[in-house]
């Protein structure tokens, strides 16, 4: 798969401010993450920390949060890393799951993922 960027929207805590920055679309990963301060700026604090194996085998620890999250004209609640400040944004497969989007890497677009069974919200 190429690597391209999208647009992701994260709500500050209180709901009241949307900040946009561009991540990398990963589907390698299992989480999103988006730059410390970034996260901090918007008032997202830590909920628990959890450990994540590289490449190389070796495992670091990072913080992890949750975030309301726009992508497209939707929105969720999921899972972030809190990264290092000068990584780059990312959105990983658990978002995109999350979103019901996959990864069309021709045209480098995410686009809605449709299925048999869908949910009208109605019981």
């Amino acid at each position: 798969m190429g690597e391209f960027t999208w647009s992701v929207g994260i709500w500050s805590a209180d709901g009241e401010r949307l900040e946009t920055v561009d991540a990398l679309v990963d589907t390698g990963a299992s989480y999103s993450m988006f730059p410390r301060s970034v996260l901090e700026r918007l008032g997202i604090v830590p909920i628990g920390e959890r450990g994540f194996e590289q490449a190389d085998g070796s495992v670091i620890k990072r913080d992890i949060g949750r975030a309301l999250l726009r992508i497209n004209d939707d929105e969720d609640v999921q899972r972030v890393i809190f990264g290092e400040d000068d990584a780059e944004p990312l959105i990983g497969a658990g978002t995109l799951q999350g979103f019901l989007l996959l990864v069309d890497s021709v045209s480098e677009e995410l686009v809605p993922r449709t299925g048999r069974l869908k949910f009208n919200g109605k019981m």
